[in-house]
């Protein structure tokens, strides 16, 4: 029997059950004894049978795929969040198809569309804004859509985030309780909801003890942009006591030009705090408080519930923020009697 006409009906043939005994074994998370699975499993490799992913797509109309639209990765917390959304989506049978996507309504369209041809079950945004228009298309064509590190107003789809509010707060309380008032903040994209909310947390933070931040930039996620804004913050006649940056890939870029180029002292000079705990945070060359964003329950949040309105093409979107905590080291003056 040639190779490329094995199905899974000789499979069940030669092993003595149902078709759709096979069609369970190899499917993951499908239910089969260990008995039937073994049987299957040694009549598959006695016929060299491979399962058909496209054929069973056609059947089921379920290509198990998911599709990832991601707009950088130049900021470390993006490789580990896709590392780790596809390694939890393969543990329940899928597989992800990533795209690279600019923040721009025609570039999106174009991609979106190419996710739809591929038949893909369901997309992740990460950090990439879906206007109503398009999330419209997607619920058309029956494909739930969930934002991931990002909120969009009014599209009514599912948004996975850390509480960004709150962990602005977090920060101002903690500098004003290292002695800090002069308060800078380097913000993250203003087109943004993590870069707002975060921005509204340091300010409502910092309204409650009586200040406001002395400069607010716009560094557009961007290290070239916040490197720029360190510059001018601190050539300032009366420089801030310390800078909360809206990312730590800003950050890293901000204290390289304090440090380096204007050869300033962190946090002798200036307390520096970021956003996201990215693995470089903690390497002594930067030493960075910032607070967490905890992206194995984002991812985790994420996953489920994208699965659940896969399931459920009815299910109502959700906001879910999951609040992380403020991780002290070396970059930021610590309030006394607070931890080394």
């Amino acid at each position: 029997m040639a190779q490329g006409k094995i199905t899974s009906l000789d499979v069940a043939r030669l092993a003595g059950v149902s078709q759709s005994a096979v069609s369970r074994v190899f499917t993951k998370g499908a239910s089969a004894s260990p008995a039937t699975a073994a049987k299957v499993k040694k009549a598959a490799l006695e016929l060299g049978y491979r399962p058909n992913p496209i054929a069973r797509a056609m059947i089921t109309g379920k290509s198990r795929i998911i599709g990832l639209l991601v707009a950088y990765l130049d900021n470390q917390f993006y490789p580990i969040a896709l590392e780790r959304l596809s390694a939890a989506l393969q543990e329940r049978g899928y597989h992800i198809l990533v795209f690279m996507a600019k923040n721009s309504t025609d570039g999106i369209e174009e991609i979106v569309q190419e996710l739809l041809d591929y038949q893909v079950d369901g997309i992740i945004a990460a950090s990439v804004s879906v206007n109503g228009a398009l999330a419209e298309r997607c619920a058309d064509a029956g494909i739930p859509v969930v934002l991931f590190n990002r909120g969009q107003d009014g599209s009514g789809l599912s948004t996975i985030t850390s509480a960004n509010v709150e962990g602005g707060r977090k920060v101002a309380d903690f500098l004003v309780a290292g002695g800090h008032r002069r308060i800078a903040h380097i913000a993250g994209w203003s087109g943004s909801s993590t870069g707002r909310d975060r921005q509204r947390g340091l300010t409502e933070g910092l309204a409650a003890h009586g200040l406001e931040p002395t400069h607010i930039i716009d560094g557009m996620y961007n290290r070239d942009t916040a490197a720029g804004a360190a510059r001018q913050l601190m050539a300032l006649p009366d420089p801030p006591h310390a800078i909360f940056v809206g990312n730590d890939h800003m950050a890293f870029a901000v204290m390289d030009v304090i440090r380096s180029d204007m050869g300033l002292s962190i946090p002798g000079d200036v307390s520096i705090v970021g956003y996201d705990d990215v693995p470089l945070a903690a390497w002594a060359a930067y030493d960075l408080t910032t607070v967490r964003q905890p992206v194995n329950r984002m991812v985790e949040a994420t996953v489920e519930t994208l699965l659940g309105e896969i399931d459920s093409a009815d299910r109502p979107g959700q906001k879910t923020a999951i609040e992380g905590p403020l991780i002290l080291r070396g970059s930021a003056r610590k309030p006394i009697g607070s931890m080394p």
